[in-house]
């Protein structure tokens, strides 16, 4: 075995006469224990709000979805739409008209994004698991489905055929408006349904079907606002984006679903880097103990080092020895906070210990990722603690005890 590890491990293992050293020895091994430990619950909670998060905000994003490079549409042949079809690895997709309208029902109004879907969209979203109470509408008709939010400003109700509903948007052109009545293109619809997402979601949208809104915007029957698709399970994203742009070429833009919510992504992206950060510097301050902890030992182990010294150990292997002893600590102190914090971890998964609301327990996700990132963290703290306290100790130092 290597001379300076041996020495090290038993150092580690033995106690000092001097009962303070012992202490902060404990001591240090206590905060290398309780702050990986830390990095990890802490690391954990926000992966399990992040996956909570997206869950909601994503529910209605596709896999990838192709929208128009410039303006708010683009036209597609149904050759076009028969290569999609053949792309082995689309499995659905479903063609969609979107933009921005008035809501009037009696006296009230409201603005809203309405979006226009395909009878291919129920592959896209889980539509039964997204409606609150009512039904879907049906292709041919004039149903549509609206947010809770739309639903509570609106007093909308479900198939209330005494409260038709008006859905307004402004019609295309130049000149001068001589009235209300040629300025606007309308159609009359039932809700059939009630939605809930988010409270973004709820506020903003109704879903109703394409032929609907193609009519209430004045779109030709090939014209279209995006496409969404669904990819199989084994998919290449990049050939599918590839195969989609060889076919319906520049007119289009193609994102995957990160890049639909970039700025959510950004945010808890840059939340999870600030916690990290945040926790990293608890972490240097607990290896000051690490670095004290080392510096003692080198002062009680005096006469020792003086031995190894006169028996043929060079200054570089008593660094060594320090040097691994310090990195030990961290090794050990690290792996054992990691398995605490993994048993703390699984145990509020199982039993629901801690909890947001009385009915919603706080998310956490364990990630392969955090145990890495935890284990390095420590580990490279440990070894900068270590060389710190064993360049302490010099020749004439040890000539001189």
């Amino acid at each position: 075995m290597n001379f300076s590890l041996y020495i090290a491990k038993r150092y580690l293992h033995s106690k000092s006469s001097n009962n303070a050293i012992n202490f902060i020895t404990y001591i240090a091994l206590i905060g290398v224990i309780l702050g990986a430990a830390s990095l990890f619950i802490v690391l954990s909670g926000f992966a399990g709000l992040k996956d909570f998060t997206l869950k909601f905000s994503s529910i209605l994003d596709p896999d990838l979805k192709a929208e128009s490079a410039s303006g708010k549409s683009f036209l597609i042949t149904n050759s076009e739409l028969t290569q999609l079809e053949n792309i082995k690895e689309i499995t659905h997709f479903s063609k969609v008209i979107e933009d921005r309208v008035a809501i009037r029902t009696d006296d009230k109004n409201a603005l809203a994004t309405i979006k226009g879907v395909d009878a291919n969209y129920k592959y896209i979203a889980s539509v039964d698991s997204i409606l609150d109470y009512g039904d879907w509408f049906d292709q041919k008709s004039n149903q549509i489905v609206v947010g809770w939010g739309i639903s509570n400003s609106l007093s909308l109700g479900v198939l209330d055929f005494t409260k038709p509903i008006n859905i307004y948007v402004p019609k295309p052109g130049t000149g001068q408006i001589t009235s209300t009545k040629n300025a606007f293109n309308s159609v009359r619809t039932i809700n059939v349904g009630v939605f809930f997402i988010n409270e973004s979601l709820n506020d903003e949208y109704i879903f109703a079907p394409i032929d609907l809104v193609k009519h209430l915007l004045n779109y030709q029957d090939n014209q279209l606002s995006s496409i969404e698709f669904v990819l199989s399970e084994n998919a290449n994203e990049a050939e599918v984006k590839n195969k989609i742009k060889a076919i319906l070429g520049d007119r289009i833009t193609i994102k995957n679903r990160a890049q639909l919510n970039d700025a959510l992504y950004k945010m808890l992206n840059t939340e999870n880097l600030a916690v990290y950060l945040i926790f990293t510097l608890v972490l240097i301050i607990a290896f000051f103990n690490i670095i004290g902890s080392l510096i003692m030992m080198i002062l009680d182990k005096k006469n020792s080092l003086k031995t190894l010294f006169n028996i043929g150990a060079t200054v570089k292997d008593i660094k060594r020895i320090f040097f691994l002893q310090g990195s030990l600590m961290s090794v050990i102190g690290g792996i054992i906070g990691l398995i605490l914090a993994l048993i703390i971890t699984l145990i509020q998964q199982q039993f629901n210990l801690v909890m947001i609301t009385p009915t919603l327990p706080y998310p956490v996700t364990i990630k392969f990722e955090n145990v890495v990132i935890v284990l390095v963290t420590i580990w490279v703290l440990g070894i900068v603690a270590s060389k710190i306290a064993s360049t302490r100790i010099t020749e004439s130092m040890v000539r001189n005890i």
